[in-house]
């Protein structure tokens, strides 16, 4: 199973960007899916989710009414829209499949040992 983000890139604080995930999996539906964080000398973080029990998302709180998570199960695509983007956006973002997605997107560091992960788009947000 691979993961791959893209879309990243640098943007202007206040400016929008869509990231996109490829999953080369069977069917989308069927797993956890989502967005994790990683600033520059902290933890990573969890930004939005797609249970397999519902189909609603799961956001942080923190980022709801900036960031939307969507998919296309027919092409096995998973997007991230960000808008209204802040210096504090800045990371690497990864796209992960079957790692536990939680309200409040909760991470826990054994996660990184879950599912499958993507290498990671970097998304810089100038002031």
């Amino acid at each position: 199973v691979q993961v791959a983000e893209s879309g990243g890139g640098l943007v202007q604080e206040g400016g929008s960007l869509r990231l996109s995930c490829r999953h080369s999996g069977s069917s989308f539906e069927n797993y956890h899916m989502g967005w994790f964080r990683q600033a520059q000398g902290k933890e990573r973080e969890g930004v939005a989710c797609f249970s397999w029990k519902t189909s609603d998302p799961y956001y942080s709180e923190a980022l709801k009414d900036r960031f939307t998570i969507s998919r296309d199960s027919a092409t096995n695509t998973l997007y991230l829209q960000m808008n209204r983007l802040k210096p504090e956006d800045t990371a690497i973002y990864y796209c992960a499949i079957e790692v536990p997605c939680n309200a409040g997107v909760r991470y826990r560091e054994y996660y990184s040992t879950l599912g499958y992960w993507g290498q990671g788009t970097q998304v810089t947000v100038s002031a």
